[in-house]
């Protein structure tokens, strides 16, 4: 009798358990280190890498920008996310200092009123906001929506 070989089906290839992200780098003042990336997925990632009450205020900053200028165009550059008309002009951003968060609109020195912290850069101003602080939102809103209206800075 002759023998035959029985095949067998091809084995599924077993699934691979999904990688683990490496944890973010925190550098001073808590400020994630993130590659430099386009998109909200990588602003999203910096701000859920953002260490205690600081978190709650970068994603409530986030929330309002993409609020006030729905076509934002969102990046990560030099670990500090971005906000701009596209992948090279940037009107404003946010990164984490040791006792708050620095909110930079880079031309800042054209809106009204003027955002209360100066810079060294004469068209720069910032808006510190501390742990404690109440945000004006409606101010903010109006500055964010000032500071699109603008040309913004190739960066």
């Amino acid at each position: 009798m002759p023998v035959t070989k029985t095949s067998k089906a091809p084995k599924k290839a077993a699934k691979k358990p999904a990688a683990k992200a490496a944890p973010v780098k925190l550098l001073s003042g808590g400020n994630p280190q993130i590659a430099k990336s386009y998109g909200d997925e990588p602003v999203q990632a910096y701000i859920q890498a953002i260490p205690d009450w600081k978190r709650e205020v970068a994603a409530r900053l986030d929330a309002l920008i993409t609020r006030a200028v729905p076509k934002v165009q969102k990046a990560v550059k030099w670990n500090t996310p971005m906000y701009g008309t596209d992948g090279k002009t940037f009107f404003m951003g946010f990164h984490m200092i040791t006792k708050y968060v620095k909110v930079a609109f880079f031309q800042g020195a054209l809106l009204t009123p003027l955002p209360p912290d100066a810079s060294t850069q004469k068209k720069v101003r910032y808006l510190h906001i501390h742990e404690n602080d109440k945000l004006d939102e409606n101010q903010f809103m109006s500055w964010v929506k000032q500071a699109y209206a603008l040309d913004g800075e190739k960066l």
